[in-house]
């Protein structure tokens, strides 16, 4: 089973991989949304014994991309962080400064209450959104007149159903006709049932291979 699938939108070429990534050749830029960093640290101040393990696990996936991929930019949809700062940033600036060379941009979201001023330290640039060739990328889905959408937020998942009617709900890839959705990057995150229509593309992600759904 092949763990990556190419896939060609706006005559552009994109890898989307089992670890929930979008590779965009033109631009060699790697895409993820969602890495939730810090919410385990969140959980454990509210008395709940989450290991930050799951963000160190994270952040090792996206070091395999990176050094599958090498790309010469990294752009995170929103939702870097879960809350404030926390022991899980200074993990994620020790990260960052294995990286010099690489430009990181992050498109704000929701959770992303950590203040820029923190973020241009460490040399990543937080925006609202980015426009970079077809697409207009951003937190939140958004329809515009910039470009085509590709947005996290929703952690898009869909339920598969096997022959003994048992079903399980897996996160996915959404290509919509206006815009797109990508899965949460973090493991530490939940899902949310899609319903495509019937001119939608969808790709689940499974622990080996990335599924066309028909």
């Amino acid at each position: 089973m092949k763990d990556s699938l190419e896939f060609t939108l706006l005559e552009q070429s994109l890898v989307l991989s089992i670890h929930k990534s979008i590779f965009w050749k033109e631009q060699e830029c790697l895409i993820v949304s969602d890495l939730h960093l810090g919410k385990a640290g969140h959980f454990r101040k509210a008395g709940i014994p989450i290991s930050s393990k799951v963000h160190v696990e994270d952040l090792d996936r996206l070091d395999l991309l990176l050094n599958t991929y090498q790309p010469k930019r990294l752009v995170m949809l929103g939702d870097l962080f879960h809350s404030d700062k926390n022991n899980e940033w200074e993990a994620f600036t020790i990260w960052r400064n294995q990286y010099e060379a690489l430009e990181v941009t992050l498109t704000m979201g929701n959770h992303d209450i950590i203040a820029t001023s923190n973020y241009r330290k460490i040399n990543v640039d937080a925006v609202d959104e980015l426009t970079l060739g077809p697409f207009f990328m951003s937190h939140h889905p958004t329809e515009n007149s910039f470009g085509y959408n590709l947005a996290g937020h929703l952690h898009p998942g869909i339920s598969l159903q096997g022959k003994a009617r048992q079903g399980v709900r897996i996160p996915c890839f959404y290509f919509g006709q206006k815009g797109a959705l990508l899965p949460a990057f973090g493991n530490f995150t939940g899902y949310v049932a899609i319903s495509p229509g019937k001119q939608d593309k969808v790709f689940a992600v499974t622990p080996t291979s990335i599924i066309t759904i028909q």
